[in-house]
C-alpha cells in the first residue's frame, strides 16, 4: 500500500463492489486503513472469506441482480449507519475472440455485470446519497472505454457506457454534494489477468509507454482521492491512469 492519509475518512461509511479482489479490495483496505468503515461486495465467497479476515465487512452479492442490489444497497446503509461512498469494481474481461467469433452469452455475461451492474449499483446509490446530502460514487472504466481494444468488443463497450453513463449521471447530481467520476486504467496487474491469454496480455503491455503494467495499488490511490471530501469540484469525469498510453 502506497502513503496512508491518516484520518481522511474518518465517519465514512464506503461500499465496494468486486470488492473482495484486485483493484476494489485494494481501495478498500486503504480506505479502512484512513478510517472508513468498509462493507465489500463479491461473488468468491473465498475471497469474501479473506477480506473479512482483513478487517472487511463482507457481503454475497450479484450485482448482475437489480433487485438484488437495492435490498443489499439499504441493508448496508442500514448496518453501517449511512452510505457515503460507492466504488463500483466488480467486472470481467470476456473471451478474447473478433467481434464476429463472439458468442452472445459472453457478450450478454460482460454487458450483465460491467455496465448494468454499475448501473444498478449507481441507481439505488444516488438518491440515497443525496437525501443525506453528501455522497461520492467512483466507478471502473478502462483506457479500452475511450481507445476499444481488438479481440475485446463486449469489455470495450461496456467501459465506453461506464463512462457516458459516469457523465450523465455527475451532470445530474452536480447540484447537490454528490459527484460521481469514473478512473479508466490501462491493464493493471490483478486477479482479472487470469481471464486473458498470455497474447492478450503482452498486446496490451506493448500498448503502454511506461512499458509496464499499473498496479492495484496505484489505482487505488486515485480512487481513494475520488472518493475523498477533497475531490468536491470534479464531477462527471474519466481519470486516465495508463502509463501514457490515452490519447484523449
Amino acid at each position: 500500500m502506497t502513503e496512508v492519509f491518516q484520518g481522511r475518512f474518518n465517519g465514512k461509511r464506503a461500499l465496494v463492489t468486486g470488492g473482495a479482489s484486485g483493484i476494489g479490495l485494494a481501495a478498500a483496505l486503504r480506505m479502512q486503513a484512513e478510517g472508513a468503515r468498509v462493507t465489500v461486495w463479491d461473488v468468491n465467497e473465498a475471497a469474501l472469506a479473506r477480506a473479512e479476515a482483513e478487517g472487511l465487512t463482507p457481503a454475497l452479492v450479484d450485482v448482475t441482480d437489480a433487485g438484488g442490489v437495492d435490498a443489499a444497497m439499504k441493508t448496508a446503509q442500514t448496518a453501517m449507519g449511512g452510505l457515503d461512498i460507492l466504488v463500483c469494481s466488480a467486472g470481467i474481461t470476456g473471451p478474447n475472440v473478433p467481434t464476429w467469433e463472439y458468442s452472445l452469452e459472453d457478450w450478454h455475461a460482460v454487458t450483465n455485470l460491467n455496465y448494468h451492474g454499475v448501473f444498478y449499483c449507481n441507481r439505488v446509490a444516488a438518491p440515497l446519497m443525496k437525501a443525506a446530502g453528501y455522497g461520492r460514487i467512483v466507478n471502473m472504466a478502462s483506457v479500452a472505454g475511450k481507445e476499444g481494444n481488438p479481440n475485446a468488443p463486449a469489455y470495450s463497450s461496456t467501459k465506453a457506457a461506464v463512462i457516458g453513463l459516469t457523465k450523465s449521471l455527475g451532470k445530474e447530481l452536480a447540484d447537490t454534494a454528490v459527484t460521481v467520476n469514473c478512473v479508466a486504467p490501462a491493464a493493471v496487474e490483478s486477479p482479472i489477468f487470469e481471464q486473458m491469454t498470455p497474447e492478450f496480455i503482452a498486446f496490451m503491455k506493448s500498448k503502454i509507454p511506461m512499458n509496464r503494467f499499473g498496479t492495484v495499488d496505484e489505482i487505488a490511490a486515485m480512487v481513494c482521492w475520488l472518493a475523498s471530501a477533497e475531490a468536491s469540484f470534479t464531477t462527471g469525469a474519466c481519470f486516465d491512469q495508463s502509463g501514457g498510453r490515452a490519447t484523449f
